[in-house]
């Protein structure tokens, strides 16, 4: 018994990590938006928005729920973020798109005159707009032995609000809120990356989505 009780425990030290544990949930609104509509006219990233301390993060959460999305939607044109701003920019409103990022910050709207250009300009029906609210990272000893330190779960809290805006009417087509920890036990130094945490993220929006 005690031979089969030490299995999991070397074979865990071997690979060097275990099976992580995850707990989410999310909550999402449907205010219109037809799957053949966000299929047929495409979805554009713009900049993220992200909690104090976390400004960094922003281009990077845009970027991996992106590539997620084009995995999962291959048939849906999806335009990243880095693909918008240069449209934008080519369309000389770099100016129009401060006022409209501006203009959110303070009142949560997004001004429909300028949210159309951006539409025109990156030739998609909605834009997407990710707000980073929670990215946290911690670590807490498990085992040891001899003084050392040999098992440690490694963990992350995530919270992550995304809102999908028609750019036609300038109206809320869809929004949603996922929150998740992740935990891991492991041997490892290395915490849990916020890759890690936003893919699984960005799979239970996307899996949401009409």
């Amino acid at each position: 018994m005690r031979k089969w009780f030490a299995v999991p425990i070397i074979v865990g030290l071997l690979c060097g990590c275990f099976i992580p544990q995850v707990y989410d949930t999310t909550q999402h609104s449907l205010l219109y938006l037809p799957a053949e509509d966000l299929r047929a006219k495409g979805l554009a990233f713009i900049t993220p928005t992200a909690i104090t301390g976390q400004e960094e993060e922003k281009q990077a959460v845009a970027l991996l729920f992106t590539e997620v999305l084009k995995k999962e939607r291959p048939a849906m044109r999806c335009v990243s973020l880095p693909e918008a701003l240069n449209a934008l920019t080519e369309a000389g409103l770099a100016d129009d798109y401060k006022r409209l990022l501006q203009g959110y910050r303070e009142t949560g709207i997004f001004d429909r005159a300028i949210l159309r250009k951006v539409g025109e300009a990156t030739k998609t029906g909605y834009v997407a707009q990710l707000k980073l609210m929670i990215f946290s990272q911690g670590s807490q000893d498990r085992f040891g032995a001899l003084g050392l330190r040999m098992i440690m779960t490694k963990s992350a809290h995530l919270r992550l609000f995304l809102q999908i805006w028609n750019v036609e009417d300038g109206l809320i087509a869809w929004e949603g809120v996922q929150e998740m920890h992740y935990a891991v036990d492991t041997v490892t130094e290395n915490s849990v990356a916020l890759k890690t945490a936003m893919e699984r993220a960005a799979h239970a929006f996307i899996s949401r989505l009409p």
